[in-house]
């Protein structure tokens, strides 16, 4: 895990005389609903020796974003702050170009375009300008606008962590990617591809047809058939959305496959879907499957990676709305709404010179 580094706003309100260094950037003060945020002009972050400042050209929107604004489940609240949240400008994804380096910077200059995520270092992607540190970005894939780069960071890396390094995926894997039209999902059913996967996606009717043009080679639509009963087996189950427990789940898995949860629906507040992962480690040690789980840990070797598959055509980004900067609580309520199919970007600034922006 990287070591936490955090980019700090100096104050809610840009001082007087100082209004060529203030920002425009999406502010909460406590925890609740996307009423509470606030587009205000603020002071810009200053770098540490190991970050850099972007001009944020575009974000995007996920759902730790809604997580972290109300934070919910509660549990969450021990890192998050008991009272009031400790970051003030949420946002977990950047593409931009990069103003000032730290004094420890090497491997990134001013004027570069780059794109990466600040998730659990910082965040404050909302703005128009974010420090991020130098090992959490990597430089954009060339054939990507900003807006595309941006839906790539934090749903990437984690479809890639989950099937890549706690999936074990392989060659020949017959992989089951449950909500497969999500912002994660979309990338998950790619990357498994990319791996020589036979890939099938679980989602609703509306989005049948789009999980079909990401290549998965099967599409089982929910309202009309349960995977579970099926009779089909996977050697990986990667759960995205529902609220199957992994009791339920590893139904669907060979002797010896993998059962990977990153999320999951859950009325919880106070653990939310931590119930249906200590279900699962709790019944791992007594059957005859792994099941896991696991935070994502964004790095540039990932963000590599990703944008190797990306130049390749073999990674594409899967865009449902486009919003604004101050359109950011509309786009937080839309996603939280649970119909988004793909990601959600946010443009935070004209992008001339770009490709496709």
């Amino acid at each position: 895990m990287h070591r936490f580094s955090r980019c700090y706003y100096m104050g809610a309100i840009a001082p007087a005389g100082k209004e060529e260094y203030s920002m425009k950037a999406i502010v909460r003060k406590n925890y609740g609903s996307p009423d509470l945020l606030q587009l205000e002009d603020i002071d810009e972050p200053e770098p540490g020796d190991d970050q850099v400042m972007v001009r944020v050209h575009a974000t995007s929107v996920n759902p730790a974003d809604w997580h972290l604004l109300r934070g919910e489940p509660y549990i969450a609240r021990l890192q998050l702050g008991l009272g009031k949240p400790k970051d003030m400008v949420l946002g977990c994804d950047v593409a931009g170009r990069v103003e000032t380096v730290g004094k420890d910077v090497t491997m990134l200059e001013p004027g570069e375009e780059v794109f990466g995520s600040p998730f659990m270092h910082g965040l404050g992607a909302f703005a128009e300008r974010a420090c991020v540190s130098e090992d959490l970005l990597a430089p954009k894939p060339a054939n990507l606008s900003f807006e595309e780069a941006a839906a790539v960071p934090l749903a990437a890396s984690t479809a890639l962590q989950g099937l890549r390094n706690h999936g074990r995926i392989g060659r020949g894997h017959k992989v089951l990617i449950v909500g497969a039209s999500g912002g994660v999902s979309t990338f998950a059913v790619q990357i498994a591809k990319s791996f020589g996967a036979e890939v099938s996606g679980v989602c609703g009717t509306r989005n049948a047809e789009m999980v079909r043009s990401l290549v998965a080679d099967h599409v089982i639509d929910y309202t009309r058939g349960d995977f579970i009963r099926g009779g089909h087996k996977y050697d990986l189950v990667f759960q995205l959305a529902g609220t199957r427990s992994p009791s339920e789940c590893r139904r669907a898995l060979v002797s010896g496959g993998t059962l990977v949860l990153s999320s999951g629906e859950s009325d919880g507040r106070w653990i939310g879907p931590v119930d249906r992962i200590i279900k699962s480690l709790m019944l791992s040690p007594f059957v005859n499957q792994k099941m896991t789980s696991f935070t994502v840990e964004p790095n540039k070797d990932d963000l590599l990676f990703l944008k190797r598959l990306i130049e390749a055509g073999t990674l594409t980004p899967v865009i449902d709305r486009r919003y604004s900067l101050a359109e950011v609580p509309e786009a937080i309520r839309y996603l939280e709404e649970g119909h988004a199919r793909g990601n959600v970007v946010i443009s935070v600034q004209a992008a001339e010179g770009s490709a496709g922006g």
